[in-house]
C-alpha cells in the first residue's frame, strides 16, 4: 500500500503545534507496519536532502513556479518537499506581528495543487490530507484516489475570499460555504473517510457548540467520521533515558522525580519548598484556558502550591502571566516562548499538569505528563475526556477532571489534585497507573490502517 501523506507541519523539522507531532508519530508507526508512506511537506527552509531527485508536476499558472524535490531528510525519512511562491517563511503561518501571513491562502492552496499533481506522478493508492492547509488538493486531483482527511483542530478552517473558487478546476461547489471559500468544508464533503483525533471530539464537532459552523455538514457525513486518539513517541518521551533531565527515573523507581522537581524550581525561580508544583506547557490561546489558570493564582498560597507556565502566544495572556508572576513572586513563574528541553523538565519535575482547555481535539501534554509520573488536571472535553480518568470517581483514576471549563470547576479539580498529592500512597498509585498506559502510536496506526483498507475495499 502506497500512501501520500500531506501536512503543513512535521516534527522535528517544522513544529508549531500538535499537528507536527501527530504527523510524524503516525507516519513512523505506519512505516514500521510496512506501509509505504510518502510524506509531502512545504519546503519552508530549503532543507538539504540526501539522494535528491526532482519531480515534474502540473499546476495552474497562479501556483507557479513549483519546484518539487524528493529525497531523504534527517528525522523524516523519505520526503517530497514543495516550493511554491511565498511558501518559504520564517514561520509557517505567522508574521512577526503574530498575525497570519496575508497570503496564507495562496501559499497553501498552491501547495495543495502540487499535492494533487503528485497523486498521479507517484501513482499512490491512498491520499491522506491533514487540516485546511492540504484540503484544496481535492479541488484539483482527477480522479481522486481513496482519500482520508484528518481534522486536527476544526477551529482553523482557512476560510478565504470566494474568488478563489474560480481558481479551482473541480468541485467548486464543495468549497463554497456561506459565500466564502472554505477548504475544510470541501474536504469534509469530498473525502472518503474523515478522522477526528479523538472519539469524544468526533462527537463534539457534530454539535452546534463544538462544530465551528460545520456541525450540520459533519452530521451529514457521520457514517464516514471516526475518532482515533493520537499517540506519542515513547522514545522521545521516556523518563528512563531523557537527556534533558537532571536524573532519570521510571515506573519502578520514581525517586529521581524529586530531584527533577528541585531542579525545575531552581530553573523557574520558584521558592524551595514542599509545596505541590503545578506545571503548564501550552500555547497561549483562549482555547487552552490560560485565563482559568490565572484565576487560580490568588488561591495557590492557601493551597500550598506553586505554578510554572511555559508557553507563547496571545499578547494579552503573556501580559497576564507576567503580571501574575510579579504579583505572586516565588509562587507563580512564567517562561515566555517554547523550549523543547525545558518542556521535558516541566513534565518530569511537576507534581501536577494543569490543562484547563475549553476544547481539546486530542491533546498530547496530558499523555506526555502521565508518562513522566505527573498527574493531569484537565477539563472534561475532547481527547482529555478520552485519556484521563478522574481519581475521585473511579478506582482506576489517572488524574482529576473539571466538569466544565469554567473557574469554579477548574479550581475544585486543582484543589482535589493538590490534596491527593499530599498523600504519598495515593499519589504514587495514581502516578503508576498513568505511567503504565501504552501511549504509543501502535494502536492508533492500526486503526488508521483499518480506515485505509476500508476505503480501498479490502
Amino acid at each position: 500500500m502506497k500512501v501520500l501523506f500531506a501536512a503543513a507541519e512535521f516534527a522535528p523539522v517544522s513544529t508549531v503545534g500538535g499537528l507536527a507531532s501527530a504527523a510524524s508519530g503516525l507516519v513512523g508507526a505506519l512505516r514500521d507496519a510496512g506501509v509505504d508512506v510518502i510524506v509531502v511537506l512545504p519546503d519552508y527552509e530549503g532543507w538539504a536532502l540526501a539522494e535528491e531527485s526532482s519531480i515534474e508536476v502540473r499546476v495552474p499558472e497562479w501556483a507557479r513556479p513549483a519546484r518539487v524535490r524528493r529525497g531523504r531528510l534527517a528525522g523524516v525519512g523519505d520526503v517530497v518537499l514543495v516550493d511554491v511562491p511565498g511558501i518559504s517563511r520564517s514561520h509557517p503561518y505567522l508574521s512577526e506581528t503574530g498575525h497570519g501571513w496575508p497570503d496564507n491562502d495562496r501559499r497553501f492552496f498552491a501547495f495543495s495543487a502540487v499535492v494533487a499533481s503528485l497523486c498521479d506522478a507517484l501513482d499512490v493508492d491512498v491520499l491522506h490530507l491533514n487540516d485546511w492547509h492540504t484540503a484544496t488538493a481535492l479541488a484539483h486531483v482527477q480522479p481522486a484516489p481513496p482519500t482520508v482527511y484528518t481534522i486536527h483542530n476544526l477551529a482553523y478552517q482557512g476560510v478565504s475570499d470566494r474568488g478563489w473558487l474560480d481558481a479551482f478546476p473541480r468541485h467548486r461547489d464543495a468549497f463554497d460555504w456561506n459565500g466564502a471559500c472554505n477548504p475544510v468544508a470541501g474536504a469534509l464533503r469530498l473525502a472518503d473517510a474523515i478522522v477526528a483525533v479523538s472519539p469524544t471530539y468526533a462527537e463534539e464537532i457534530r454539535t452546534t457548540a463544538g462544530g465551528m459552523g460545520l456541525d450540520g455538514l459533519l452530521r451529514d457525513r457521520a457514517d464516514a467520521l471516526v475518532g482515533i486518539v493520537n499517540g506519542i513517541d515513547l522514545e522521545v518521551w521516556d523518563p528512563t533515558s531523557d537527556p534533558a533531565l537532571v536524573e532519570a527515573f521510571g515506573i519502578d523507581d520514581t525517586s529521581g522525580k524529586d530531584r527533577c522537581r528541585d531542579d525545575l524550581r531552581a530553573e523557574a525561580g520558584l521558592e524551595d519548598s514542599n509545596d505541590v508544583l503545578i506545571g503548564m506547557v501550552t500555547r497561549l490561546t483562549d482555547q487552552k484556558g490560560v485565563d482559568l489558570a490565572l484565576a487560580c493564582a490568588p488561591y495557590l498560597e492557601g493551597l500550598r502550591a506553586q505554578l510554572f507556565v511555559l508557553g507563547s502566544g496571545d499578547a494579552s495572556l503573556v501580559r497576564g502571566l507576567h503580571d501574575a508572576a510579579a504579583a505572586h513572586p516565588g509562587r507563580v513563574a512564567f517562561r515566555d516562548g517554547y523550549d523543547e528541553a525545558l518542556s521535558h523538565r516541566v513534565f518530569a519535575g511537576s507534581d501536577l499538569l494543569l490543562m484547563p482547555s475549553r476544547f481539546e481535539p486530542c491533546g498530547l501534554a496530558q499523555m506526555q505528563a502521565m508518562r513522566y509520573g505527573t498527574i493531569p488536571v484537565v477539563t472534561d472535553v475532547g481527547g482529555l475526556h478520552d485519556t484521563v480518568i478522574d481519581a475521585d470517581r473511579e478506582a482506576t483514576g489517572t488524574g482529576f477532571v473539571a466538569a466544565e471549563p469554567t473557574q469554579l470547576p477548574v479550581l475544585d479539580a486543582v484543589h482535589r489534585a493538590v490534596r491527593a498529592s499530599r498523600h504519598r500512597q495515593r499519589r504514587d498509585a495514581i502516578r503508576r497507573r498513568g505511567m503504565a498506559i501504552d501511549w504509543s502510536w501502535n494502536g492508533p496506526a492500526r486503526r488508521y490502517l483499518d480506515v485505509y483498507e476500508a476505503i480501498l475495499g479490502h
